[in-house]
This record gives structure tokens, C-alpha cells and sequence, in this order.
């Protein structure tokens, strides 16, 4: 063989091992890429938003109120040691004021002493801050304070519904389905309209001496929108699920309403594969 054959031989070698190592390289590239968008896409759909008072006081009675901490902590434990991100909004954004501060409970200290979710709820997002698209599910938080500041938020119900209609699950504990009574679908019905659906109930209302002290009751505005009440004597855990809509009635519910909201969202997970 002659010198000139073997350098074209030589030549023509190195161009296509470069070529193949060209194509490898841009193949590694895409599915890298591919594994980062998948990666960013399960992140994104591990997110819930909770929704808590900016509302600090019981009318015009002194006192004061603001979100229930355990109505937070108790099913942030739940949904967080799943592997969820929780994002916190409340209706004027900001830091959110808080009731029934009691640290001999173990996962509202949990919660209270998590560096990363105490600056999440003492800097709550704004509602035109949030995209609903990011969330799986979203949960109302109770505490008195949500009976004034709840109900007629129409930016909250508006991110609750396109939550609901992107398939996620809509959660509510004890005051917290005050932001439930009007959330319309698209359909023009109420989200609670012939679903079975609970809440602080009107004989909790008077045992707590505020039935006379709140701009309305839970139990009976439910109704009046069309849902199917259940309930259990005062201050007993009760906890339904219906159509991806989680209600638990009282602080004493709260645990089982985190525990409610997951196995939806497993149930979604699993019917998606």
C-alpha cells in the first residue's frame, strides 16, 4: 500500500470515529436532557399549597385568632414525609398570624422548628403569586380567623378550582372549608354540590360560645350549596372523602385529613401509570 492510501486510510478512519463519537455524545445529551425535564416535571407534581388566614381577630369580640397550628403542622407532616414541597398562600400574603400556638404537641413543634417552613408561613405568597399548574393538590387550613377572610376570596377559589380541574384533590379541616362554600366549577355547580362534606359543626359553633360571633355557620351554609353533610358528636374525629374533595370536622381531624389527602393523591398517581 502505497504512503498516500494510507494516509486517506488513516483519515477516513478518524472522521468516522469522530462522527460516532459526535453522534454518542448528542445521544447521551438528549436523554440527560430528557432526564432532567423528567426530573422537573416530578418535582413539579409534588407540590401542595396550603391555604392559611391573614385574619387575626373574632369579630369585634378582642380576641384573637389567626390559622389552628395543628390544622398545618398535622397534615404538613403527613404530606411532607411523603416526599411533597408545601407552598403556603394566604389572602393578603405576608406573615400569617397563628392560634392555638401550643408546643407540647410534637408535630407543631416539628413544624415550628423546620428552619425553611417556618420562613415559608411567616412569608406567605400572594394569590396572584401562585400558579395553580404547580399544585397536585391544595388544603385549607381552620382557625377561627378563616370564617372572615375565606369565603369571599375569589382569587384563593379561583386557584382551587383550576387545582380541581386539573385533576388534583381539594382538602379542608374544621374552619377551613369556610373557603369551600364558593368555589364554582366550571360546569356553573358548586364544588361541594352532592359530595359528602363535613366541617366544624353548628353545636361545635356553640360549645365555643362564637355561633352569635362568626358572619355565618359552616354546617348550614354547606348545605344551603348543595353538600351532603356528615358529622360526629363535638370534638370527635371525623374525616370524609368524596370525588377527590378531603373535610375533616375539627382540630382532632386534622392528622386523618393529611392522611385522607395522600391516599387520593396515590390513587392518582397509581390510575396515571
Amino acid at each position: 500500500m502505497s504512503h498516500t492510501i494510507k494516509i486517506k486510510t488513516t483519515l477516513f478512519l478518524f472522521l468516522c470515529t469522530a462522527f460516532l463519537i459526535s453522534c454518542n455524545n448528542k445521544k447521551n445529551s438528549g436523554n440527560s436532557s430528557a432526564k432532567a425535564d423528567a426530573k422537573t416535571e416530578t418535582k413539579a407534581q409534588k407540590k401542595i399549597l396550603f391555604v392559611v388566614t391573614s385574619h387575626s381577630e373574632k369579630g369585634t369580640t378582642g380576641e384573637k385568632t389567626g390559622y389552628y397550628l395543628g390544622e398545618v403542622s398535622h397534615p404538613w407532616d403527613v404530606l411532607h414525609t411523603a416526599g411533597y414541597e408545601i407552598d403556603f398562600v394566604s389572602p393578603k400574603g405576608g406573615k400569617a398570624p397563628v392560634d392555638a400556638f401550643d408546643m407540647d404537641d410534637a408535630i407543631n413543634k416539628k413544624f415550628w422548628d423546620n428552619d425553611s417552613y417556618r420562613n415559608k408561613i411567616e412569608n406567605t405568597k400572594k394569590p396572584d403569586e401562585v400558579n395553580p399548574d404547580e399544585y397536585v393538590a391544595i388544603h385549607y387550613a381552620g382557625g377561627h380567623g378563616a370564617m372572615w377572610d375565606f369565603a369571599d376570596n375569589t382569587e384563593i377559589a379561583e386557584i382551587a378550582r383550576q387545582i380541581y380541574e386539573n385533576n388534583g384533590v381539594v382538602s379542608a379541616v374544621c374552619h377551613g372549608p369556610a373557603g369551600l362554600v364558593n368555589i364554582k366549577l366550571s360546569n356553573g355547580r358548586y364544588l361541594v354540590d352532592g359530595k359528602k362534606v363535613n366541617a366544624f359543626t353548628n353545636e361545635e359553633e356553640i360549645k365555643v360560645n362564637l355561633a352569635d360571633v362568626v358572619p355565618f355557620l359552616l354546617e348550614d351554609t354547606l348545605l344551603e350549596r348543595g353538600a351532603i353533610f356528615e358529622k360526629s358528636a363535638p370534638f370527635t374525629q371525623h374525616v370524609v372523602s368524596d370525588q377527590r374533595l378531603v373535610t375533616g370536622q375539627n382540630p382532632q381531624s386534622a392528622h386523618s385529613v393529611g392522611e385522607a389527602t395522600l391516599k387520593e393523591l396515590q390513587i392518582l398517581t397509581q390510575s396515571a401509570k
